[in-house]
């Protein structure tokens, strides 16, 4: 069988066509792939909310109240996103596509890249304190992202209002260390070949984003966490702050995709002993037995019976300190996991098959755990 290929250009932009005719013009859905479900919904939003593709836009500035309190609001946002920005606008600087940061509400905060100034369109949406949400400007990458929570790739025609039609957008949604929307990336450039594969470099630019964010908690270790056949210092770890208490301050979204109470917890303050089936001082002691140079990673237990690679890091140069005066005991881990089962069991007054569903391990791995014998 022929692989099937991508449709040209020129086919793209047919398939586009007959999608707005059959959505904005006929109220009808798509057929086909002529449209992203995603797409379609934002589209109805802007339907829906009185706009019509052939309304002049004006992209309005917000007032200098409130871009005062967005400047304030985001500043940390901004320093965080600064120097990918910068590295973005040098990687995409020939192919006359630009950076643009925005708040949560879709105002632009920061830019960056070959911007042609003296290009309206260009000038027009790279304005600090600019309004580029669906509300505003109708199907963007930008408002869609925000409305959707996902990566988009947006080209021409897929825009909602005919006066956008020149743009090509891919953007990301940020997410912030509490795991709430912090804003969004995107790269745009005006009468430009379409690059769908900027889609992926948004993302990997956005995580970049999300881990300087969450590094700029306040915390006493941070830990880096990946499973076993992924190697520990790369973008793509999952990242957790914690204080001394062992509380989280800030966590990435890649850490609440590896553990699921931190997502669970995402609207209340969580616990290391939540996280992991370990007496959180271990972390500790951990991060301090070892110099930051030759920092190692151990292996630690979530309470679904799952393991993951972890690197607790000191956040200064001196040694981490637990709020616990009694340094935790320096058990071997299989003892540990031993003695977390048995307080499940107790807490479950004698239930073995209650306690062993509250850690998510099997009846049998209990009784053999509590007859001394190995998990399987």
């Amino acid at each position: 069988m022929l692989p099937v290929l991508p449709p040209s250009s020129d086919q793209r932009l047919q398939q586009i066509a007959q999608a707005r005719q059959a959505v904005l013009q006929d109220g009808k859905s798509p057929s086909g792939t002529l449209a992203e479900d995603w797409i379609e919904r934002s589209w109805r939003r802007c339907l829906d909310s009185g706009q019509r593709p052939d309304q002049h836009i004006t992209f309005d500035l917000i007032s200098a109240e409130a871009a005062l309190r967005a400047k304030e609001a985001n500043e940390v946002l901004v320093q965080a996103a600064r120097p990918v920005l910068e590295k973005l606008g040098a990687a995409i600087a020939s192919t006359r596509y630009f950076a643009i940061l925005t708040n949560a509400q879709g105002v632009v905060v920061d830019v960056n890249g070959a911007i042609d100034r003296q290009d309206r369109r260009a000038s027009l949406i790279t304005r600090i304190g600019v309004d580029l949400s669906e509300a505003s400007v109708g199907t963007t990458a930008i408002g869609a992202a925000l409305s959707e929570l996902q990566p988009v790739w947006l080209h021409r025609g897929e825009h909602f209002f005919n006066a956008n039609a020149s743009y090509s957008c891919a953007g990301a949604p940020l997410f912030g260390p509490d795991g709430q929307c912090a804003g969004m990336l995107d790269l745009t450039g005006v009468d430009v070949v379409e690059r769908p594969e900027l889609k992926h470099l948004v993302v990997q630019s956005a995580r970049s984003i999300e881990n300087a964010l969450t590094q700029s908690r306040p915390h006493e270790l941070m830990i880096r966490l990946n499973w076993s056949s992924h190697s520990l210092g790369e973008e793509s770890d999952g990242l957790i702050c914690l204080d001394p208490d062992g509380w989280v301050t800030g966590a990435n979204p890649v850490a609440r995709q590896m553990v699921p109470s931190l997502a669970a917890n995402s609207s209340s303050p969580a616990h290391c002993s939540e996280l992991f089936a370990m007496p959180f001082e271990m972390l500790f002691d951990a991060a301090n037995s070892n110099p930051m140079s030759y920092a190692q990673a151990i292996d630690v237990p979530l309470w679904s019976g799952l393991r993951l690679q972890a690197l607790p890091l000191r956040c200064g140069n001196g040694p981490v300190r637990s709020s616990k005066e009694s340094r935790a005991p320096d058990l071997p881990l299989k003892d540990v996991e031993t003695a977390l089962i048995r307080k499940a069991v107790s807490d479950a007054k004698g239930n073995v098959m209650k306690a062993a569903r509250t850690l998510g391990i099997s009846r049998a791995t209990v009784y053999r755990r509590l007859a001394g014998g190995k998990t399987k």
